[in-house]
């Protein structure tokens, strides 16, 4: 066993002479010398590499910290003035808000006393200290049309689209807003609805029931939704005008008109946010006769405007879990 084991350890140690001997040599010396030089310049460029990662992250991280504009809300409303007060009055006190746009279309200007009502009660809702501007903005033709007019100066990116007879609580209004700044491109809303073709291969218009059968949407109302600023312009200046003109004829679908051109832009969905929702008024458009009809009409008049059908269906909802026992 001994003398196996000197004839080990004398092959090892022959072995480790050989490789010193081999190594030794001038050529294979620079070989040895390159591959260590090039693996700290490697092991350098790592390190700054991931230096410079670190300063951009970091810038990243301060920019976004910085903060946000807000949203403005754009509230239609046609002599409700009782709901005008309690919506005004609700939503003034909401974070984030910066400005609320009434969109006035009546034959007869706001009186005095309902100003200083709404300003009185706009000033005493907003919170820390904060200012909320408020306009009016005045309708010489009565037509859907106006709640969608370009804003001058409009400095919030984020319009809230909104009727004076809904109310939505402040945190459910914040969290649309948050969802709506992850893709501020496309339409975020409270009350989705839908479409489809029938056997003819024309389109339906589906209504809620629709939606919570199928599980699916195409389509948020803008009663209740926020959408870039940059649609008012483009509804009012680049959408076809004969689409326009349907919506003033028959009183009818400014809100599908929107989602229409929304989704022609993006080639996207919607989001539909689920928030709670409270109805303050009992009369509206979607309470009269035929309305779905109507809504129908609407839906294959304005794919054949557009030349296609521009509304995508989908099935994602936003939620928030915060507020959810099971998630």
């Amino acid at each position: 066993m001994m003398m196996r084991g000197s004839l080990l350890f004398n092959g090892n140690r022959r072995t480790v002479q050989r490789f010193r001997q081999f190594a030794m040599q001038p050529k294979i010396k620079l070989i040895l010398c390159c591959c260590i030089a090039l693996s700290v310049i490697l092991l350098l460029c790592r390190g700054s590499s991931f230096v410079e990662w670190t300063d951009s992250s970091t810038e990243l991280v301060d920019r976004f910290a910085l903060p946000r504009k807000g949203y403005a809300i754009l509230m239609n409303t046609w002599k409700r003035y009782d709901l005008l007060k309690e919506s005004i009055s609700h939503y003034a006190s909401c974070p984030g808000l910066d400005s609320i746009h009434i969109v006035w279309s009546e034959p007869d200007p706001p009186s005095k006393s309902l100003k200083k009502n709404l300003y009185n009660v706009v000033e005493k809702n907003s919170r820390q200290g904060r200012r909320v501007e408020l306009q009016f903005d005045i309708n010489e033709e009565d037509s859907l049309n106006n709640r969608f007019k370009e804003i001058k100066d409009l400095e919030a990116d984020a319009v809230f689209s909104i009727d004076d007879d809904v109310i939505f609580p402040c945190s459910s209004v914040k969290f649309a807003f948050d969802v709506w700044q992850s893709a501020p491109d496309t339409m975020v809303g409270f009350v989705p609805r839908n479409h489809w073709k029938d056997d003819t291969g024309n389109y339906i218009y589906g209504g809620w029931w629709s939606v919570w059968w199928t599980g699916t949407y195409s389509m948020v109302l803008s009663k209740a939704a926020f959408f870039h600023k940059k649609y008012l312009r483009v509804y009012t200046k680049e959408m076809p005008a004969s689409i326009r003109e349907y919506v003033t004829k028959n009183r009818n679908c400014e809100d599908i008109a929107m989602s229409f051109l929304v989704a022609n832009v993006t080639g996207s969905p919607p989001i539909w946010v689920k928030g709670k929702i409270y109805e303050i008024g009992s009369t509206g458009i979607s309470s009269m006769g035929g309305h779905t009809e109507k809504r129908t009409q609407c839906v294959n008049r304005f794919a054949a405007e557009f030349g296609r059908m521009p509304l995508v269906s989908t099935s994602v909802k936003a939620v928030d879990s915060r507020n959810l026992w099971f998630w």
